[in-house]
């Protein structure tokens, strides 16, 4: 057997040194994502010791943005994508152009050829996908409006981006700078017809490609990728099904990548979202889960290895240009354009701190700008540096928009206040931010109980509690279900429960009870643990799927842990027993402080 295995060494280092930083990370109360990158930087060329593949890493993390954007595509719709076209298709196109400016004007002082300069800002422009989504993720934000409005203007960006590495080619062959292949299709009509269909005709050919991938989609990918994963439903095969999610996503992807010139990222999004038309795309959506998470771990791990950390010291100045670009200089810009489509502030602060980082892309664009000549190895390697530190100042530029939301909501309120507008017009303003609103305002109730989500579990428990007069309020961060719950009259809370500030807001220290019917966890642990450390009197109930997570949530504080399978299995049990033995009771061995009603159906049942 060969000893000389760079896969597994890249994985198995990667994955390995990535868990041991992310843990030492999060003890530090720092995003894991830090500690993928030291990994990053531990196994890359510039550091003594272990060298992992250089070749593999990227390829590797590749599939990561794959599997994430797929992911993504799941909670996503047609009808979403094209409600926030109208500000996510400017919005994009100007912050781009914004950010190319600056980085064109910095590359342009350090005295590189406007080919440089302009593909240097190009690359400080993009945003990265997996950071962006990860942000939105972590708080819970996909399917609200500010996620969507940022996944469209990342959507809007992934177009551009791919029409820009069909032009800079171009540009560089026909400006003398550098020498390209230029598009395939281009190249092969001119061939046939002996045409020469310049820049103009290789833009026509990409832009068609484009169209006819995004129509092939929606026209035929619409009823062939659901038709396929029910037929490999009706097998009653898990494996097979979790295999065909995988093989859609990353067959889709990989064929839209070499067939039609479309991004392997914006492949997997159309794939997704074909199938979230689906009522499978719930189940699809965690069985491609661990692979997700475990390549987007791949993808930060790559990242660092780029990095060189003597360029700190070698190019400090240049570096703190370079992040002003991306950080602020992107950040302010995205801040500006959203507000000028009369969006909520917190809207606003969410997209642009979700833009104020680079990522893949950047990369694509810095290599082939190296490779044709047009970008020096300084330009380079400024990219990677502004890539590793602005993805590590990404978080610290969340908390302090979170930090700065009320303050400026209160100075707005106060302008409000100074100048009153018609009536007819204040009330437009508070039907424009109703999530807004909702996040600054402290309920008003004493004594009530807290729901926390509002899915299947949590509607249930809300029907119930509304029905018998209970005080309650929920905690929901999707804007489709606030809506629903104004609609029938139930107090709202717009946010994500684990963050201390919505609970504070609920009234923590004055509810008799919270239940939690998310089915996270982890995010569920947090808040029973917050909650019984703010009102240890209070009654925490909480759902779980598995013993070990009962265990783990009653060590957090929970007193009542719900877990439907063995519910269901008792409840199979019960009926049976009124059959042949007449009811007879049944122990299951975990006493009368573990209650589980049957709150979904089984994973198995289409």
């Amino acid at each position: 057997m060969p000893h000389d295995t760079p896969l597994i060494s890249t994985i198995v280092g990667g994955l390995v040194l990535a868990f041991i930083f992310g843990a030492f990370a999060h003890r530090l109360r720092m995003p894991p994502l830090v500690g993928y990158l030291i990994a990053g930087v531990l196994v890359g060329p510039h550091t003594p010791g272990y060298v992992a593949d250089q070749n593999l890493a990227p390829e590797l993390a590749e599939i990561g943005v794959i599997l994430l954007m797929f992911g993504v595509g799941l909670h996503f719709s047609l009808k979403d994508l094209l409600s926030v076209r109208g500000i996510a298709v400017p919005g994009a196109i100007v912050q781009i152009a914004f950010a190319t400016l600056l980085g064109w004007g910095l590359g342009a002082f350090m005295g590189w050829p406007t080919g440089g300069s302009l593909v240097f800002g190009l690359a400080l422009s993009v945003a990265s996908t997996v950071v962006l989504l990860k942000a939105l993720q972590e708080r819970r934000l996909v399917e609200t409006e500010r996620g969507r409005i940022a996944v469209g203007w990342l959507i809007v960006e992934d177009l551009a981006m791919v029409l820009a590495l069909v032009l800079i080619p171009a540009a560089a062959s026909i400006g003398g700078e550098g020498h390209a292949p230029v598009e395939p299709l281009s190249a092969a009509l001119s061939r046939l017809f002996g045409l020469d269909l310049g820049i103009g005709g290789m833009i026509a050919m990409t832009l068609v490609k484009v169209a006819l991938f995004v129509a092939l989609m929606l026209v035929f990918g619409r009823k062939l990728i659901p038709w396929t994963m029910h037929r490999i439903a009706h097998t009653g095969s898990r494996e097979l099904f979790r295999l065909g999610v995988l093989a859609i996503a990353l067959g889709v992807a990989f064929g839209a990548a070499k067939l039609f010139g479309v991004s392997l990222a914006l492949g997997a999004f159309f794939a997704g979202m074909v199938l979230a038309e689906s009522e499978l795309s719930h189940r699809a959506a965690q069985e491609s889960l661990p692979l997700r998470d475990a390549f987007a771990v791949l993808f930060f791990v790559s990242v660092g290895m780029l990095f060189d950390p003597n360029i700190l010291i070698d190019k400090p100045l240049p570096i703190l240009a370079t992040i002003f670009i991306i950080v602020i200089g992107k950040s302010v810009a995205a801040l500006l354009i959203v507000l000028a489509f009369k969006k909520p502030l917190g809207t606003a602060l969410t997209i642009s701190a979700s833009l104020g980082q680079i990522g893949e892309f950047s990369f694509i664009l810095a290599a082939l700008g190296v490779e044709l000549g047009l970008l020096p190895e300084e330009g380079r390697d400024l990219i990677l540096a502004g890539a590793i530190i602005s993805i590590i100042l990404n978080p610290l530029l969340f908390f302090l928009c979170d930090r700065m939301r009320p303050l400026l909501d209160g100075a707005k309120r106060e302008d409000v206040v100074a100048d009153p507008a018609p009536a007819a017009d204040a009330i437009a303003a508070q039907e424009e931010m109703p999530s807004e609103d909702d996040e600054v305002h402290p309920t008003a109730l004493s004594g009530h109980a807290i729901l926390v989500g509002y899915g299947r579990v949590g509607s249930i428990v809300g029907q119930n509690l509304k029905s018998s007069a209970t005080p309650f309020l929920v905690i929901e961060d999707s804007d489709k279900r606030i809506g629903e719950l104004k609609v029938q009259g139930i107090e709202t809370l717009a946010g994500n429960a684990v963050m201390r500030e919505t609970l504070d807001l609920a009234n923590l220290s004055g509810a008799r009870s919270i239940a939690i019917a998310i089915p996270n966890a982890f995010e569920a642990c947090r808040i029973a643990e917050q909650a019984r450390s703010v009102n240890p009197s209070i009654l925490i109930v909480a759902r779980a799927h598995s013993d070990a997570e009962v265990d783990e949530l009653k060590q957090y504080g929970a007193d009542t842990v719900i877990m439907g399978e063995r519910e269901i299995a008792l409840g199979m049990v019960d009926r049976l027993a009124q059959v042949h033995h007449e009811s007879v009771p049944y122990e299951d061995g975990h006493g009368p402080d573990t209650i589980m009603p049957a709150d979904e159906p089984p994973p198995e049942k289409e």
